[in-house]
């Protein structure tokens, strides 16, 4: 069965680069969401195997949005990926205890991205 994942990230045109990195690279399906509140609608109403969840959004950042899955019985078991383009090695470890599945810092290499995502969540 294919994987379906959701891709939230305010710049357009970044969200449409990973969008069609993992449709075409990795043969997953995608939904997209431009912002923190979107993606928590979508979360509990579409069946999604994994969230790509940028960082820094003005609405509600992706750590916001992250404890909001939590809160939710329909999406607290969907492992998110945080995008960021600032990571120090202390923060690997923070979003490691809060359950954080992965992160994937940008800039990212379009062509690895999907990869990396297969990497991070143990999909082949």
């Amino acid at each position: 069965m294919t994987k379906q994942v959701l891709i939230v990230d305010d710049d357009d045109h970044l969200r449409e680069l990973v969008q069609a990195c993992l449709e075409d690279l990795g043969g997953w399906k995608t939904l997209t969401a431009p912002s923190g509140k979107e993606a928590l609608k979508i979360a509990q109403t579409a069946p999604i195997d994994a969230i790509l969840l940028d960082v820094s959004m003005p609405d509600m950042d992706g750590f916001v949005v992250f404890e909001k899955l939590q809160q939710h019985n329909v999406s607290q078991s969907i492992p998110v990926i945080l995008l960021t383009a600032r990571v120090l090695p202390s923060d690997r470890d923070r979003f490691a205890r809060m359950g954080i599945a992965g992160v994937i810092s940008k800039p990212f290499e379009p062509i690895t991205i999907s990869q990396q995502v297969a990497d991070i969540l143990g999909w082949d």
